[in-house]
């Protein structure tokens, strides 16, 4: 590709005011701070998982991937080997790979600054960073955010951790369901499409059936394997004839709410 349709695609550099900064700022914040706090409830679980201190702290640090983490302690928690753990906490946090494809480009960042900020993409940086528009607004929500997340996130662990004992029976409070569900109120608006909301229910359905026959972290990786059923049913006849008319569906009922939103309109 040459150099003038690089420079085509790469995004505008727009004149931002303060009042823009600030919105982006409070959004960040907003996110950081909201899942940020969520790292107690790590804390508290990795405790209660036989984790020690230490180990609890370094995962936050150096690991750094929310749910991955929920998913490697509760593994352990639950009876399975290290080894099954920690495939599960690999693959579920093998999607930021995918987030760093996309915000490589926006980002612009070179060198020490590239590496550094690897480590902060995660849901929420990338989630934060992509609603924005423009790479100074891209840049300042990412950088927000991840400061923001990885200060927080890190200092919570460490007080989960050190409060575990004071909580007594950590499982009575149900403190290992917080990261899940955080992770899924970050996922569920971004399920837009048939083929997306597919391919989550079926993950739900994978997981979820075979959480009782499997050992600890192994249905995670079969759940894994909902993505690529999904596409290779989107290419025959019958999946593409059901995934065209779950698009129809959703058109019609869009279309019939526009002409709804329309009468009210004109009758006013």
């Amino acid at each position: 590709m040459s150099e003038q349709a690089l420079s085509d695609q790469a995004p505008s550099e727009p004149t931002q005011d303060g009042r823009d900064d600030r919105a982006v700022v409070r959004d960040a914040l907003g996110v950081g701070i909201a899942v940020g706090l969520s790292g107690f409830a790590f804390g508290v679980t990795a405790a209660g998982a036989g984790i020690s201190l230490a180990q609890t702290c370094a995962l936050s640090l150096f690991v750094f991937t929310g749910a991955s983490q929920f998913a490697l302690v509760g593994a352990l928690a639950a009876g399975g080997g290290p080894l099954t753990a920690a495939a599960g906490a690999f693959f579920l946090g093998f999607r930021n790979a995918f987030y760093g494809l996309r915000l490589s480009r926006l980002l612009g960042l070179r060198g020490g600054a590239r590496i550094a900020a690897a480590h902060w993409v995660i849901d929420e940086t990338s989630a934060v960073a992509l609603a924005q528009r423009g790479r100074h607004a891209v840049r300042l929500g990412f950088t927000v955010t991840g400061a923001t997340l990885f200060t927080l996130w890190n200092l919570t662990t460490l007080l989960g951790a050190l409060g575990a004992e004071a909580l007594g029976d950590t499982d009575a409070w149900g403190l290992d369901a917080a990261g899940p569900a955080v992770f899924l109120a970050l996922l569920a608006p971004m399920l837009r499409t048939g083929v997306e909301r597919t391919t989550a229910g079926l993950a739900v359905v994978l997981g979820l059936g075979l959480l009782p026959v499997l050992p600890a972290g192994v249905p995670v990786l079969v759940a894994a394997l909902s993505a690529p059923l999904v596409l290779v049913a989107r290419r025959l006849p019958a999946g593409r004839g059901v995934l065209s008319g779950q698009r129809g569906v959703l058109s019609g009922q869009q279309a019939e709410h526009d002409g709804e939103r329309t009468a009210k309109e004109e009758s006013r």
